[in-house]
């Protein structure tokens, strides 16, 4: 038993190779069943600092992967849709051997996590959690009346070309129920966090956003899924959990009244008890 402690104790990989030269930033922490998380744009796996402990403390296995192009992973030249983000997680779950993972993906992390249940038939992964998901779409269609117009992303698109901070404040602004939801501190510990990307890759997860539609993907989806949403998002707003709840058979909405966009951080002890309860079934 004494050869077991030792292996638990060895420092966990941080980075874990997924393609040629590209390496991805992993937070892995914790024992028990594997939960997966996907941060949004133009975010990373830091995001879910105030997920990561109370989960570990719940005897979950925190695997947090920060996508190519953000936070402390490879950031190359190349393609940044929806495919290639799936494959990403595909190489880490297969690298770390993960069975039976509730894939949790939030915003842009949604979709990918989406389309990765959808393209790989839910493999490693037994669970679906959404948050404040950019899906089925981001952007309008004839078919599809909900959340924002293509041109708003493209003068987001823009503005990422000519100042990259001013965009992110904006996006600040608009990321809680009011602009004063969320305080000073952690608003500025979020930019941090998004300036570490890349100005590139920022702008391709836009464009892969504004013109990826999921609703032949969620017809696929076959496992548990939980979708939580809030009810204030100006980013994704609500209609797309409501989507999400019709295109996904089986789903269960949980409405955050009180939230814009970043639930997870504005009512952070019912999201965290929601993914405990949900992940622990």
């Amino acid at each position: 038993t004494t050869h077991n402690k030792k292996e638990t104790t060895l420092p966990r990989e941080e980075f874990i190779k997924v393609d040629h030269k590209v390496n991805l930033h992993v937070t892995d922490a914790g024992e028990g069943r594997p939960v997966v998380l996907i941060h949004g744009w133009p975010l990373s796996d830091a995001m879910y600092e105030y997920q990561y402990n109370d989960l570990i403390n719940n005897n979950f296995r925190v695997i947090g992967i920060t996508l190519r192009g953000f936070g402390q992973s490879s950031k190359p030249y190349g393609l940044y849709d929806y495919d290639v983000h799936a494959k990403d997680i595909k190489k880490v779950l297969d690298h770390l051997s993960i069975k039976k993972a509730v894939l949790g993906g939030f915003s842009m992390g949604g979709s990918f996590a989406i389309r990765y249940v959808s393209l790989y038939k839910a493999s490693h992964v037994s669970k679906l959690a959404l948050f404040g998901a950019a899906a089925p779409i981001w952007t309008q269609r004839k078919d599809f009346p909900y959340n924002l117009q293509k041109s708003a992303v493209d003068a987001l698109i823009d503005l990422n070309y000519r100042d990259r901070p001013k965009l992110l404040s904006d996006f600040t602004k608009i990321f809680s129920a009011t602009p004063t939801t969320l305080n000073k501190g952690i608003g500025n510990w979020l930019n941090g966090i998004c300036l570490s990307a890349t100005s590139y890759a920022t702008a391709q997860c836009l464009i892969a956003l504004r013109d990826t539609d999921l609703r032949n993907d969620l017809a696929k989806i076959n496992i548990p899924t939980l979708i939580m949403h809030g009810k204030l998002d100006k980013i994704c707003s609500f209609d797309l959990a409501e989507q999400m709840k019709a295109g996904i058979s089986g789903s269960q909405l949980i409405p955050f009244e009180n939230s814009g966009h970043s639930l997870f951080l504005e009512e952070t002890q019912k999201f965290n008890a929601a993914l405990i309860k949900f992940a622990g079934k």
